[in-house]
């Protein structure tokens, strides 16, 4: 069952008014969307994804709210498109909820390390770039920038090199692979973060091109957001969470911030959800 993260204090900060315009700009299964729903029986949600598999998903979660929402295959980079294709010009709240989801985690698209699958990692199957492209036909100077922004590896360069001499014999085709190559070069010891962690994590940004969407999303939510409407970003790594710290520093004219340190889940969340451990929540007021 996929349980929402930090669905409380996410729908508690998000709705402030009844009969409010919502934007779930991750809508994955549904979970927060349904939890707005229920808060407030006038809201009206907006929810994107780009999964087309999770849309389908959330759109079956979702039926006994028939007619209170509708949902957008898009990267949440475009949130503006959609909201323009619905005719909406201003809305009550933007939600965000960031990362990789279980579904995708246990799809057969290559993101978990822990199976050996095809190296692809596209949130939308309909992208073009993959985990494949990537590690294939990146020059070693690339992956080490990729491996050192978006993953923080302290490794990079040996990494970058072994996957460049590895790939000239032939290509790394699965994720099984690419771990076997890590591996080689830094050991997994029991009870540690597996050594994969970062390298995947830093692959799949680039595929999704996740940063860059998310800075875009955020400089868009402003123009769209009523007087007291409210923006709430769930992060789950520190770049993640930089940029949604730095957006709020930036635009302290235009939001009040809610959240002075961000908000973490309790311990009884992380015993039931582990994989809400790592989660960050910060929120905005627009003034």
């Amino acid at each position: 069952m996929h349980i929402p993260v930090l669905l409380k204090e996410s729908v508690d900060l998000l709705v402030w008014r009844t009969g409010g315009v919502y934007v779930d700009a991750t809508v994955g299964l549904g979970g927060h969307t349904k939890g707005i729903l229920e808060r407030d029986p006038r809201a009206f949600v907006i929810g994107i994804d780009r999964d087309p598999h999770a849309l389908k998903l959330a759109e079956e979660n979702l039926k006994d709210f028939e007619g209170r929402f509708c949902l957008y295959q898009a990267n949440f980079r475009y949130l503006d498109e959609v909201l323009k294709q619905e005719g909406i010009k201003e809305v009550d709240g933007f939600l965000f909820d960031l990362g990789v989801s279980m579904l995708q985690l246990k799809s057969p698209r290559g993101f978990s390390f822990q199976r050996d699958e095809p190296l692809d990692m596209r949130m939308n199957p309909e992208d073009k770039k993959t985990a494949y492209q990537v590690i294939n036909t990146y020059s070693e100077r690339d992956l080490v920038r990729i491996l050192k922004e978006y993953g923080e590896e302290p490794n990079a360069s040996r990494i970058a090199r072994a996957i460049v001499m590895h790939r000239t014999k032939k290509p790394i085709e699965t994720t099984g692979e690419l771990v076997s190559i890590i591996t080689s070069l830094i050991p997994y010891r029991r009870g540690r973060v597996h050594p994969a962690t970062r390298i995947f994590q830093a692959i799949r940004i680039e595929v999704n091109e996740e940063l860059i969407s998310l800075e875009e999303a955020l400089e868009k939510t402003p123009r769209f957001l009523k007087k007291g409407g409210r923006l709430v970003v769930i992060s789950f790594h520190s770049l993640e969470d930089r940029i949604v710290k730095n957006f709020f520093k930036r635009h302290t004219d235009i939001f009040k911030l809610l959240t002075k340190k961000p908000i973490r889940p309790t311990l009884q969340e992380m015993k039931k959800n582990p994989a809400s451990r790592s989660a960050k929540l910060r929120a905005g007021e627009r003034i």
